[in-house]
């Protein structure tokens, strides 16, 4: 059964009404076509009335629909050839994180990204998509292959967070994902980073420092889910609406933000209801930012890419006079 979410209802009543309409046509042999063909331009004035104005709560429910695609779904429609390469050379092979090589309209490519399984069953394989240390440790294990051999590194984020359990933390999460910061910081070869679903906390980011930022349509990318927010700032998960309108993470935002390059269209109603036309979308955009960077030399992408984090957020300088802060009150 399709999940639907509150505000999708009215879509689906009428789209019922249509089909008992052409059901009741048929069984009776009346011509309903006109009463049919006024309720399909209304369902198609209310998807685009919906859809055209969700509200950020809204959109991140769409980036978390159970039917969502995944890096998988999209890799036959992207790329030629992929070969799927695993493990850490460490500890395991953390199913969370999927990466290899593969061929992007002809062009060599190293591609690494989280992955959210499909059902309860894969979701537990693959820990809801939250990465594990081995999971970094693979991923900066193949980011450094692609220097070494020059190929360009597009990542996929789709994450509700790095995993915060103990076994984790134990083997040095904080760590791995510092250590993904720092290696992606200074790589040579050109970097982009897409967001396709959840872009949650450090866990996102560190697959996220890239030559260029996409986000598809209805994906977000935040500090922190909108329950966790909600849950510290007043103490009550009911409040993640107020929240996810607060943390300004959905694609929109953070492109007028400056931390998003480009806003990749998904279908009404989300990438969910139209695969191909996404993917399409997505690899003419890819493309796009691509061979744009391909030209750069390998040291104006190193500083492109540095200038690009450092520019983003603001801040603002206080003296102690502008504080009202005393040189007694600093000594206490």
């Amino acid at each position: 059964m399709v999940q639907l979410f509150d505000f999708e209802k009215p879509i689906e009543q009428l789209v019922q009404k249509i089909s008992e309409l052409q059901k009741f046509s048929a069984d009776k042999e009346i011509d309903l076509s006109q009463e049919v063909a006024v309720l399909e331009k209304k369902v198609a004035f209310l998807k685009k009335e919906i859809y055209g104005n969700l509200e950020p709560w809204q959109k991140a429910q769409i980036a978390r629909h159970p039917e969502r695609p995944n890096f998988y779904d999209y890799i036959p429609f992207l790329f030629e050839d992929f070969i799927e390469l695993k493990g850490d050379r460490l500890f395991a092979d953390d199913r969370s994180i999927a990466g290899g090589i593969a061929l992007f309209h002809g062009i060599p490519v190293t591609v690494i990204a989280q992955v959210k399984g499909k059902g309860t069953k894969e979701n537990i394989k693959r820990n809801f998509g939250m990465p594990h240390p081995e999971g970094y440790h693979k991923a900066i294990r193949l980011m450094d292959q692609a220097e070494k051999f020059g190929r360009p590194i597009l990542t996929f984020i789709d994450t509700p967070g790095a995993a915060c359990d103990l076994a984790a933390e134990e083997r040095g999460q904080g760590e791995a994902i510092a250590r993904c910061l720092q290696a992606m910081s200074g790589y040579s070869v050109p970097v982009i980073s897409t967001i396709i679903g959840e872009g949650g906390s450090g866990g996102a980011l560190a697959l996220g420092v890239g030559n260029a930022v996409l986000m598809l349509e209805n994906s977000f990318y935040s500090v922190i889910a909108p329950e966790s927010c909600a849950s510290i700032l007043w103490k009550d998960t009911t409040k993640a609406k107020e929240a996810a309108a607060a943390l300004k993470f959905t694609a929109q935002d953070l492109q007028r933000l400056g931390v998003a390059d480009e806003i990749v269209r998904e279908p009404l109603g989300g990438a969910h209801k139209d695969l191909r036309q996404t993917a399409d979308e997505l690899s003419q955009v890819i493309s796009k930012y691509l061979v744009r960077l391909r030209s750069e030399k390998p040291e104006v992408l190193k500083e492109k890419r540095y200038q690009k984090l450092r520019a983003i957020g603001v801040y603002q300088e206080n003296s102690k006079k502008t504080l009202g802060i005393s040189e007694k009150d600093l000594t206490k």
